[in-house]
């Protein structure tokens, strides 16, 4: 599952934004029983594990210029959740990245 949020941000300042607020991401996801895990691949790469209802979900939040991008691996038994879980990133991804006092 891919899913870009477009912004009209310096790189800089989404990675500053994004470095800041990845512990809130947990905060985001319906249900508020996620675990969730991140590190830094490179620069402009954060990876994510999430766990919830049982399952495991990989992924990354590539920092691109004009858009964020988040991707995910569903795994099959949560394949139906994929516009559900399109719609949260959507409406909760561009929160990530908002001014200060924003989110």
């Amino acid at each position: 599952m891919r899913v870009a949020i477009p912004h009209d941000l310096d790189r800089e300042t989404v990675r500053q934004r994004l470095r800041s607020r990845s512990h809130e991401i947990a905060d985001h996801i319906p249900g508020g029983m996620a675990q969730v895990e991140t590190a830094w691949r490179s620069e402009d790469v954060m990876t994510m594990s999430v766990r919830t209802l049982g399952q495991e979900l990989r992924g990354d939040i590539e920092i691109e210029e004009g858009q964020l991008v988040f991707n995910m691996i569903l795994p099959p038994a949560l394949g139906f959740l994929q516009p559900v879980l399109e719609s949260a990133i959507r409406q909760q991804g561009q929160k990530l990245i908002a001014p200060p006092g924003a989110a």
